[in-house]
């Protein structure tokens, strides 16, 4: 984003891109002229010094085709690499970027249209309330949902003693309403406003894609990932399933608006974050079109949370997003907005619009990426771990939360982020995986699957979750898990149900330590949900201190099944509960080890054909880092961003409150 300052003229705009162009950036997202200026004239300016006017950059372009390749004289064997700077393929595409910026207006007035022909009802505030004129929208979705009212009444459990009688008719359903006692009722206005929202984006992309085929799409948005977002009404991997066709899904990730929810912790979190996205968007082209571009006090969704953003903190953001998965990143912003709101932050230049370090170092980082751009496009996660998430659990503890309950619908956002803390700082690689990942037949792509604080178990998936299992995976569950069905009733885990199979106990009453009654484990004080469980096959591994079972291991078909009877993932949300976090792990492994190690710092990885990646995350002072790769066999190891050789299997220093991106060389085949 470019800012134009009072006093900026054409010679001090051309100053401002041929620096960002120097310095490694090649597109800009967002204009903001002073008046008498327009975006379309900063916009072709920007093309004349090189830099993109768009978010997207060069997959902006008109696609590469033979025929183009043929039209432009460019012989078809030419590497893509050189086609890419290609004199006269840049002067076509930017040709055809002016033709884009000529249709601005065009485009801002199809937005307006997009708005005013939208389908979609009104869907109120955040929550599951409905307008009253919106009643019969829902009852249509409901409709093409269940097949009959019979089976509505069955999911909705009104043959429970819910105090609510069977509906009769679509039209009795349309005129009357649940209480929030029902939770599958208020499941469902939460799935039906994530999905009228996931229509109005389709209605969006269809429009815009029509209007120009070669515009890249993005959608995803202002929000942080940390949020209860079944209780918004919103679906972000619905949302990355249906951009797939279209374009990127992406967050913004802004310190200061983004991580209330994670007590303003910045480090972990942030790859936390991107990695959600990413997984959401398995296989897509993911990345953080904004993203912090220098420190802030003031601004932010709630004010007063200030943070140092200097080159080192610029260095673990943009080196978290890689490590995650990202194929790109924007900076929010350039230059400083100069009066008023958010006046002098944010931004990569200083309050005088002088280049700082943290913008060299941005640029730097950028550079390398442009450099490794088709190994990175090429390289992958290898997860050990697959830690659950799921949409349809969220809104279960969405519906406990209503009735002034607010903090149930951040548990298992709290659990999630707990038991990513332990496998961060374990250096052991994981991954999101959610229902549809399972329902597509991606189970054994981990050797664990980790299910933290799923109180609302879909029968399919533990299904699934059981065959993944008795075929030799290694699945984890920790409390308060497998209350509920995806309906909210009550789900058996009694003698001969898939869940006692799987895991070779029933589960008798669900407990709560650390109120009226101290529970320990393992010298670990205990507070929250506990159970009482009854083994059946399964081995008792480690009881609590008043004797009864813990935590339990079951033998079924080639794999093994872990009961922890404690709220284990969610006791590690907070840094430092180093007890917790250790115990979690080794329950969680067992036999198995991570791959590599890495002491004093944090360590991601990524693998390509050519080389593997790692990042190394330092949250410290300046310190050495001891890296050891294991089994993996390289013959060169160079930091990335500067060039330096380094020696294998030797420490590694590491900048203070930075991070440092190495690439390992591999045997050539």
């Amino acid at each position: 984003m470019y800012i134009q300052r009072p006093g900026e003229g054409e010679a001090e705009i051309r100053e401002h891109f041929r620096t960002m162009k120097a310095l490694g950036f090649t597109s800009l997202k967002q204009f903001f002229p002073i008046s008498g200026w327009t975006s379309e004239q900063l916009a072709m300016i920007a093309l004349d010094e090189g830099i993109i006017p768009w978010w997207y950059g060069e997959a902006g372009w008109e696609a590469i085709t033979d025929e183009l390749l043929d039209q432009l004289a460019i012989p078809r064997n030419t590497d893509i690499a050189a086609i890419r700077t290609h004199p006269k393929m840049v002067a076509y595409q930017t040709a055809r970027l002016r033709d884009r910026v000529k249709r601005l207006e065009e485009r801002k007035q199809l937005r307006q249209t997009i708005k005013n022909n939208s389908t979609v009802p009104p869907l109120g505030n955040i929550g599951p309330n409905l307008p009253e004129e919106t009643r019969s929208a829902f009852a249509a979705w409901a409709k093409k949902q269940y097949p009959t009212i019979e089976r509505l009444n069955n999911a909705y459990s009104l043959n429970h003693a819910l105090q609510a009688q069977p509906f009769q008719s679509w039209e009795d359903f349309e005129g009357r309403r649940l209480s929030s006692r029902n939770y599958r009722y208020l499941r469902d206005i939460f799935r039906f406003k994530a999905d009228m929202k996931i229509t109005s984006i389709r209605e969006r992309m269809e429009q815009y894609l029509k209007f120009d085929p070669h515009e890249p799409l993005r959608a995803g948005g202002e929000m942080g990932m940390f949020l209860p977002f079944a209780y918004r009404g919103v679906d972000m991997e619905g949302i990355a399933e249906l951009i797939k066709d279209y374009g990127s899904f992406y967050p913004s990730i802004h310190l200061a608006w983004h991580f209330d929810e994670v007590e303003h912790e910045i480090v972990r979190p942030i790859y936390m974050q991107a990695a959600l996205t990413h997984d959401y968007f398995k296989g897509g082209w993911s990345a953080t079109w904004e993203s912090t571009g220098g420190p802030q006090q003031l601004s932010g969704g709630k004010g007063g949370n200030g943070f140092t953003v200097d080159q080192g903190t610029m260095t673990q953001l943009m080196l978290s997003y890689l490590a995650a998965g990202y194929k790109g990143f924007g900076l929010w912003a350039w230059s400083a907005r100069t009066a008023g709101w958010e006046a002098g932050e944010f931004t990569l230049l200083d309050r005088h619009n002088q280049v700082t370090p943290r913008a060299i170092r941005a640029g730097q980082i950028g550079k390398t990426a442009r450099k490794y751009r088709d190994e990175l496009w090429k390289a992958r996660k290898e997860p050990l771990v697959g830690v659950y998430a799921e949409w349809d659990n969220e809104a279960i503890w969405a519906a406990i939360s209503v009735r002034g309950r607010d903090k149930f619908r951040q548990l298992p956002i709290d659990a999630r982020v707990g038991v990513s803390r332990a496998l961060i700082n374990g250096n052991v690689p994981y991954e999101y995986v959610t229902a549809s990942d399972l329902r597509k037949g991606l189970a054994h792509r981990y050797k664990i699957i980790y299910l933290p604080f799923v109180i609302a178990m879909n029968q399919d998936v533990m299904e699934i979750l059981s065959d993944y299992v008795r075929e030799g995976g290694r699945l984890v569950i920790d409390m308060p898990s497998a209350w509920y069905d995806e309906n909210g009733a009550l789900m058996s885990t009694d003698v001969g149900t898939t869940f006692e199979k799987t895991f070779g106990t029933t589960i008798n009453s669900y407990q709560y330590a650390g109120v009226n009654i101290p529970v320990s484990l393992e010298q670990l004080q205990l507070n929250g949900f506990t159970v009482d469980i009854t083994p059946t096959s399964a081995k008792v591994l480690t009881r609590y201190d008043n004797g009864k079972p813990a935590i339990t291991e079951n033998n079924y078909g080639k794999g093994t099944a872990v009961l922890l009877g404690y709220e284990a993932s969610k006791t590690a949300f907070k840094p430092g509960n180093k007890k917790a976090e250790r115990m979690l792990l080794d329950y969680t492994l067992g036999d198995y080890e991570s791959p590599y190690q890495c002491e004093t710092v944090i360590c991601y990885r990524i693998a390509a054909p050519e080389a593997d990646h790692y990042f190394l995350l330092n949250d410290q002072p300046k310190t050495t880092a001891f890296l050891d790769t294991k089994n993996y066999n390289y013959t060169r190891v160079i930091d990335a961003v500067t060039g330096e050789e380094l020696q294998l299997n030797q420490p590694i220093e590491v900048e203070g409150y930075s991070g440092r991106w190495l690439r390992f060389e591999k045997e050539s085949d």
